[in-house]
């Protein structure tokens, strides 16, 4: 069926015949040419009865819109096709719609030949007889809407997320104005951006602004996106550390169209990393207490040995002197010497002690690991001498330094050194065994460290060591080994242990490079 037009013929006017048959030759090429642009167009035109909204008519675009043929969808009622949902409201509508008044447009989702439903954007109009105004049919012209309607409802979802999310969220235009902030943007910077006009600096400390904000922005520019912990600021003035993205959103033609910041407040996991480190802190001080604890015998004995020294050259100097009045200082100069040699090294025995044992704030430095492991030995020597142990420092004098801090450094050492001579001491047989430490630069920056031992190697569940409160110790706590890979872990390395070829166990971690 065809969309056929009737225009009113033009009475004949007697003085100019020629006009009026030309208007009806324009009027007939007038009407061909809106029948053929119906029959071709991708909008679907279609008649319907006022009543029942019956279709009348509907141009072949029926076909690519619903699936079905023109023939197949006459006698069809709208309301047949109509989703439930949308035609309940449109018969609700009816009543208050007039059609005289001009057109009227809206959108719904109509039913197709394999059943889904798609989304229509329709233009109605009445058609009505013109003496008596009675409403003779509707003139409808639809189209496709279901890509715009997708696409708006994935906005508003995408909104939505977008509102609800706890990052936050800020659109920046090409002037640095705040567009606009989500929700959770919005409570935790204290700011409403729909009553005052925010610029991208209010929400960054002048600092931050200066020296990464700007810089992030022009990063984005070039490579679409920036990321980096930062620092915003809210409207107290109190900064909330933040893990921020800056992302720069561009047009089809590829020109920046807005920026956006996406940011996660970082504060609660900074608090708990502050509390691990605290926690971790009194940990490896207690570690460290009751290492000295364990070591108490052989410490006094280090120390027993300079003090007995020095009481033995001054009672050599009191004989020497006797009673005598006067005496040549060149007498008594090499005790004398000898004397102040052992005074300090008693008391370097005694700082060591004290720095091992103290609690404070890690610091790293520039260390010299040979020069640090011939410390510790210091603390292990009596250990090994009770224990028929010899403890050797194979590393090599050119070994590049690490950055390390230097008690906490001492602390992994000494627990290994420590381990190792109980190992080689808990294991009949009158051979004296060894501990030594040697180390390799095992990457360009990076040193690999390795105490052996020649003891009876590892338990089958090698990783268990590591564990928290599991020992192979009779009266072990089963700290130290987890401690030390910790400490380890901190600095940036990994410990572990394997069982040496020729027998015995290497503990093995690695530092990096000062």
């Amino acid at each position: 069926m065809l969309f056929s037009f009737q225009p009113e013929i033009p009475p004949m006017d007697s003085k100019n015949p020629h006009s009026a048959m030309s208007t009806l030759t324009d009027d007939a090429e007038r009407n061909r040419l809106l029948a053929e642009m119906a029959e071709q167009s991708t909008d679907m035109i279609s008649r319907h009865s006022p009543d029942d909204w019956c279709f009348i008519y509907a141009s072949p675009a029926v076909e690519h819109l619903l699936g079905y043929n023109v023939d197949e969808i006459i006698g069809k009622s709208a309301y047949e096709l109509y989703h439930p949902d949308d035609v309940e409201d449109f018969k609700l509508r009816l009543p208050s719609v007039s059609y005289e008044r001009g057109l009227y447009t809206h959108t719904y989702r109509f039913r197709c030949k394999d059943g889904h439903y798609t989304w229509l954007e329709s233009t109605s109009r009445s058609i009505r007889d013109p003496e008596t105004g009675e409403l003779k049919e509707m003139l409808v012209v639809s189209r496709d809407a279901s890509r715009r309607i997708n696409a708006e409802q994935t906005n508003r979802r995408l909104a939505r997320v977008l509102e609800s999310s706890s990052d936050l969220v800020a659109f920046i235009d090409l002037e640095n104005r705040v567009g606009n902030l989500n929700e959770a943007a919005r409570l935790r910077l204290g700011v409403d951006n729909t009553e005052n006009a925010l610029l991208l600096k209010d929400l960054f400390p002048a600092k931050t602004y200066q020296q990464q904000i700007i810089k992030a922005l022009s990063t984005a520019l070039e490579d679409g996106q920036w990321r980096g912990d930062t620092e915003m600021r809210d409207q107290n003035g109190r900064n909330i550390p933040v893990l921020l993205e800056v992302l720069a959103h561009k047009t089809l033609d590829d020109q920046i169209e807005y920026y956006s910041i996406v940011a996660k407040d970082m504060s609660a996991q900074r608090a708990m990393e502050e509390e691990r480190q605290r926690y971790h802190s009194e940990v490896s001080h207690a570690s460290r207490l009751m290492t000295m604890g364990e070591m108490a015998s052989g410490l006094a004995h280090e120390l027993n040995q300079p003090l007995t020294a020095i009481v033995n050259y001054v009672s050599g100097i009191e004989r020497r002197v006797g009673d005598q009045a006067e005496i040549p200082v060149s007498t008594i100069q090499k005790p004398l010497d000898r004397i102040s040699a052992t005074a300090l090294r008693a008391g370097e025995i005694i700082r060591r002690m004290m720095d091992f044992a103290r609690k404070g704030q890690p610091q790293r430095e520039s260390i010299d690991v040979k020069k640090l492991v011939d410390d510790v030995l210091q603390f292990s020597i009596s250990s090994a001498g009770s224990k028929n142990v010899q403890v050797d420092n194979l590393i090599a004098d050119n070994l590049s330094a690490v950055m390390a801090d230097r008690i906490q450094l001492e602390q992994v050492l000494l627990n290994l050194i420590l381990n190792g001579i109980e190992e080689c001491g808990s294991h009949e047989g009158g051979a004296q065994k060894r501990v030594w430490i040697d180390a390799e630069e095992t990457r360009s920056d990076q040193v690999t460290i390795h105490v052996h031992d020649e003891g009876g190697g590892l338990p089958p569940e090698t990783e268990q060591l590591f564990d928290q409160f599991y020992t192979t110790k009779e009266h072990g706590l089963g700290m130290g080994l987890a401690i030390s890979r910790s400490l380890v872990e901190i600095h940036g390395g990994h410990l572990w242990a394997e069982n040496a070829t020729n027998g015995g166990a290497v503990f093995s971690f690695t530092m990096i490079k000062a």
